[in-house]
């Protein structure tokens, strides 16, 4: 099963920044990731007006758009899915998964946390936390790493999750 590591936060933590600096560490290290991105507000990737909106105005469930660099899909769901239940019917090919956000989920999690905020962190050990990304230090019992060391946390997402042998 391929493995998801969440990387969790408060608002304008950084999490996408982080996400943006840890992706091309694994890749670097040879590993193929997918990411998820939760959204408890919903999104949009389809533009009003555009074809593939329309077939889905139209009734469509599903649409794909197709081109010779990559595939979207834009399909309607009747609740919030569970990172397992995206995994399992989306993620091919890939060695690990990213997602960001799913703080509730059972997956292993990189908590990263700005002292600006003032809040206290989301996580704890029995969270399954792997490592905090910060500005300051903490005594959990997990590595706490600097926010802006994605090498560092890349390593400790391999130590947990080696790249399976071809």
């Amino acid at each position: 099963m391929i493995p998801i590591v969440s990387i969790v936060g408060r608002s304008d933590s950084g999490k996408t920044t982080l996400m943006e600096k840890l992706i091309p560490e694994l890749v670097k290290r040879g590993y193929r990731v997918a990411t998820i991105k939760h959204d408890v507000h919903g999104f949009d990737i389809d533009h009003e007006g555009k074809d593939s909106w329309r077939h889905k105005k139209a009734g469509a469930s599903i649409s794909i758009i197709s081109s010779p660099w990559k595939v979207g899909l834009v399909e309607d769901v009747d609740r919030d899915h569970e990172l397992s239940e995206i995994r399992k019917r989306y993620v091919r090919n890939v060695d690990l998964v990213l997602s960001e956000g799913y703080k509730g989920n059972n997956h292993p999690k990189i908590e990263v946390f700005r002292s600006a905020t003032n809040h206290e962190l989301l996580c704890s050990q029995t969270d399954d936390l792997l490592a905090i990304a910060s500005d300051r230090s903490f005594n959990l019992g997990v590595p706490c790493v600097d926010i802006n060391d994605a090498a560092a946390l890349a390593e400790i997402i391999i130590q947990r999750f080696p790249k399976p042998s071809p």
